[in-house]
């Protein structure tokens, strides 16, 4: 049975695909920044978001890159998601600087990327994971020596920077046949002077007044900002992602998981428009940067403008 609800809403995302709709994709091409990477690596807390949920800091001189899609996907995956609004990268692969610190949210293809992993292979010094996933980055031929795995409550230290494994109500699975086989979760990142989380995927629920008990309060959250109502078992809609931002104790949000796919969604940008709507009542301060545009932690200059609307 549960097989066939699975089918039956692959066959209902593949025919959304192919229903006309102007607004599922940009009019044209988004913007993306070149990250300038001698400004990137210089003071101590900077981000660039790739699009979608890729997001790369630079943490008291250590660099970690979170869920790393910087490909076309699976080829088999497309249908789902669309191609890329954009090919090109903030920074290429091949430029990437050295990694100290790669972490990935759950095995789900849009977070968790072959093509990417296997190019990055050589630049990454350590790998944090949820439960389960380290044996797939072994069979991908990964360094054992470089993996931790991590289940929910356990902290780690690596490079003087304290990375806990938290909550999510989410699941996960690569084909029909191994749904649930590895954890997923979301992640805290703690330096000396600094608190970040980063959520991955998942529903709303108490685990993050809980996060927000035990580790918050928090100086920058990356939260995915929303998915249809058909997924809000499994993903956040707009309005709840705010909440989440309340009850984490976060300081300023900068909305992960849209600008570069289409998923679930027939409009583009209609979640995050809904998200600074509801950010807007509740008065919590929101950071809207480009792709590639580099973002200063804890600085009060953000970026705020909806640039996305010159696009649509």
């Amino acid at each position: 049975m549960r097989y066939i609800r699975t089918l039956h809403f692959l066959c209902k995302r593949i025919k959304m695909n192919f229903e006309e709709n102007n607004d599922r994709r940009p009019r044209r091409q988004i913007p993306v920044i070149t990250t300038d990477l001698t400004d990137f690596l210089q003071g101590e807390y900077k981000a660039v978001w790739f699009g979608h949920s890729t997001v790369l800091m630079q943490v008291e001189g250590k660099i970690i890159l979170c869920d790393p899609v910087l490909s076309e996907l699976f080829w088999l995956f497309t249908p789902f998601t669309g191609k890329r609004f954009t090919s090109e990268l903030p920074i290429s692969l091949k430029n990437m600087p050295q990694i100290d610190i790669l972490l990935l949210s759950h095995d789900h293809y849009d977070h968790m990327d072959y093509k990417t992993i296997m190019a990055l292979k050589n630049k990454v010094n350590h790998y944090c994971v949820p439960s389960g996933l380290g044996e797939r980055l072994k069979k991908w031929g990964v360094d054992e020596n470089k993996i931790t795995e991590c289940t929910y409550g356990e902290s780690l230290n690596i490079s003087d920077l304290t990375i806990s494994c938290t909550p999510s109500k989410h699941f996960s699975g690569r084909g029909l046949k191994d749904r649930n086989k590895t954890l997923w979760c979301s992640w805290v990142i703690t330096g000396k002077k600094i608190n970040i989380f980063f959520s991955g995927d998942g529903g709303y629920g108490s685990h993050f007044k809980l996060i927000g008990e035990q580790y918050g309060p928090f100086d920058i959250t990356f939260l995915e900002c929303g998915q249809a109502v058909l997924f809000r078992d499994i993903h956040m809609v707009p309005e709840q992602t705010v909440q989440t931002q309340i009850d984490l104790m976060g300081q300023l949000m900068i909305p992960i998981h849209w600008g570069m796919f289409n998923q679930s969604n027939p409009n583009w940008t209609h979640q995050v428009e809904r998200l600074i709507t509801e950010a807007q009542k509740k008065d919590v301060p929101v950071a809207l940067p480009r792709i590639g545009e580099i973002m200063t932690i804890r600085d009060n200059c953000y970026p705020s403008r909806p640039w996305w609307r010159e696009y649509k």
